[in-house]
């Protein structure tokens, strides 16, 4: 990662696209990046230190979960689940085309 070495945590640290990283030496280019830590993530290389980290600040008691949040955007919808019932609009309708 010497071509990321700082960008990909100057990026995260800043909640920033990947885009828009600076051109700086040390940083890649955001695309370089996003590819590295996209591969990683992947390879599932961040999921023992992240649970080594969480253990460790639960054990000092500095794991704050009042500002948690469940993302239930990439889960799965179960199948055989009812959809919920179409509701009719309370928009207007387009007016007739006249022409």
């Amino acid at each position: 990662m010497p071509g990321c070495s700082r960008g990909i945590p100057y990026v995260l640290y800043n909640d920033i696209a990947w885009q828009p990283l600076p051109l700086e030496p040390g940083f890649g280019s955001g695309q370089t990046c996003w590819r590295r830590i996209e591969r990683r993530q992947r390879a599932r290389a961040f999921d023992r230190p992240h649970r080594v980290l969480l253990a460790r600040l639960h054990a000092a008691g500095e794991l704050d979960r009042s500002r948690a949040c469940a993302d239930g955007s990439r889960v799965r919808a179960e199948k055989g689940e009812p959809t919920p019932a179409r509701r009719r609009s309370t928009g207007g309708r387009r007016a007739a085309n006249t022409t």
